[in-house]
C-alpha cells in the first residue's frame, strides 16, 4: 500500500506529522504501508517554482492514495493565478480524476456544547455530503478577466455534462444505500439551466436505486435547512461550488472545522485524503492546531481505498475515546475539559489506538 505524503503549507506539516504517527503505528502492527513525501502548494512554489511539480505528479500517479495537509497562505496571494498554491490543489484533483468528494459531518456527543447550534437541534447529526469535484464553475471555460466597453469584466462558466452528473449521482446513491437510504440532491434549477440538467440526470439515475428515497432542494433552502434542522439529512449530493460552501457550513455545526476529514476518489477508489480546513498560517508552528480531521482522513483512506475496515474503525474509536476522556485542542475547548496541543493530541490518539 503506497501512500504519498503531502504536508503542504501552514499547519499542514504539523497535522500530517500526527497522522503519519498513526500510520506508522498501524504499520508496526503488520499493515504494509510504504510512505513517500512530496511537495504540493506553496512549499512547492518556494522550492521548485510551481504548485504541482513534475516530481509530485510522478509520485501521486504511482501511489495508491495520497494524504494532504493544506495549501496556501496570504504571502502567495500576489502571485499570478496559475502559480498560486490553490492551483496545485485543483490540478492534482484533475490529474488524478478525483471526481467524488466525500465529506462526513458528524457531531460527536462530547462536542455538542461547542456546536454553533443548540444541542437539542444538532445532537445526533450524521451527514455525508457528496460533492462533484472536477467540473462546474471552477473548471469551466471560457474564464478570465478582460476589458469590455472601457471597463474590466470577470467571467466564469458553470458547465456540466450528463456523464459527469451521472457518475457522481451513482456514488451518492450507493453511499445512501449503505446508510439510511435517503438522498437529497441540491441544485438551483429555478434559475440555472446547468442545474436543471443536474436535477434531470440525478432523477433518471435514481431509477436504478428504488430502495433510496430521493428528494431535491434548492441550494439557498438547503443552506437554511442545515442550520434549521440538520438531522433531516442523511446523504446530500451537489455540484462543485455548492458542495464547497455547504460542506463548510455543515462543518461548523460539528463544533469545529478542525474535526472534519474528507476523501476525493476516482472511479477505482484511488484517493486524495485531507482535512477540509485550510492552512491557517497564523497558527503554524504554535502547536495548537487540531490534528483530528487529518487523523480521521487516514481512517477514511483505510476504509475507501484499502478496504481495511477494522483498522479504520480502530482509529475512529481512538478519537472517540480521546474526546470522551476530555482532551481538547483550542478550537474545541470548553470549561471542564483539558486543553492540549497538536502533538499531545496525536499522542493521545496513539495511546488509545
Amino acid at each position: 500500500m503506497k501512500i504519498a505524503i503531502l504536508p503542504g503549507d501552514g499547519i499542514g506539516p504539523e497535522i500530517v506529522a500526527q497522522a503519519v504517527r498513526v500510520l506508522e503505528a498501524l504499520r508496526s502492527d503488520g499493515l504494509g504501508f510504504e510512505l513517500e513525501q512530496g511537495l504540493l502548494g506553496g512549499c512547492a512554489v518556494d522550492a521548485l517554482g510551481e504548485p504541482f511539480p513534475e516530481a509530485t505528479r510522478r509520485l501521486v500517479a504511482a501511489a495508491d492514495a495520497a494524504l494532504l495537509g493544506a495549501v496556501g497562505g496570504p504571502r502567495y496571494d500576489a502571485l499570478p493565478r496559475q502559480m498560486r498554491p490553490e492551483r496545485g490543489l485543483l490540478e492534482i484533483r484533475k490529474f488524478l480524476n478525483l471526481f467524488a468528494n466525500l465529506r462526513p459531518a458528524i457531531l460527536y456527543p462530547e462536542l455538542a456544547a461547542v456546536s454553533t447550534l443548540k444541542p437539542d437541534i444538532v445532537a445526533g447529526m450524521d451527514i455525508l455530503i457528496v460533492r462533484e469535484l472536477t467540473g462546474d464553475i471552477y473548471f469551466g471555460e471560457p474564464r478570465g478577466i478582460e476589458w469590455r466597453d472601457s471597463q474590466r469584466v470577470g467571467f466564469n462558466t458553470m458547465i456540466y455534462n450528463e456523464a459527469e452528473i451521472r457518475r457522481i449521482a451513482r456514488v451518492a446513491f450507493q453511499a445512501a444505500a449503505k446508510r439510511n437510504r435517503k438522498l437529497c440532491s441540491v441544485d438551483k434549477m429555478n434559475v440555472l439551466e446547468c442545474t436543471q440538467l443536474w436535477r434531470d440526470v440525478v432523477t433518471e439515475t435514481g431509477q436504478a436505486f428504488p430502495e433510496v428515497e430521493l428528494s431535491h432542494m434548492l441550494v439557498d433552502n438547503a443552506a437554511m435547512q442545515l442550520v434549521r434542522n440538520p438531522r433531516q439529512f442523511d446523504v446530500m449530493v451537489t455540484g462543485n461550488m455548492f458542495g464547497d460552501i455547504l460542506s463548510d457550513e455543515a462543518s461548523m455545526l460539528t463544533g469545529s472545522i478542525g474535526m472534519l476529514p474528507s476523501a476525493s476518489l476516482d472511479e477505482n477508489n484511488k484517493g486524495l485524503y485531507e482535512p477540509i480546513h485550510g492552512s491557517a498560517p497564523d497558527l503554524a508552528g504554535k502547536d495548537i492546531a487540531n490534528p483530528l480531521a487529518t487523523i480521521l482522513s487516514v481512517a477514511m483512506m483505510l476504509r475507501y481505498t484499502f478496504d481495511q475496515e477494522e483498522a479504520a474503525a480502530r482509529i475512529e474509536n481512538a478519537v472517540r475515546k480521546v474526546l470522551a476522556d476530555g482532551y481538547r485542542t483550542a478550537d474545541i475547548y470548553e470549561t471542564g475539559t483539558r486543553k492540549i496541543g497538536t502533538e499531545a493530541m496525536g499522542a493521545a490518539v496513539l495511546a488509545n489506538l
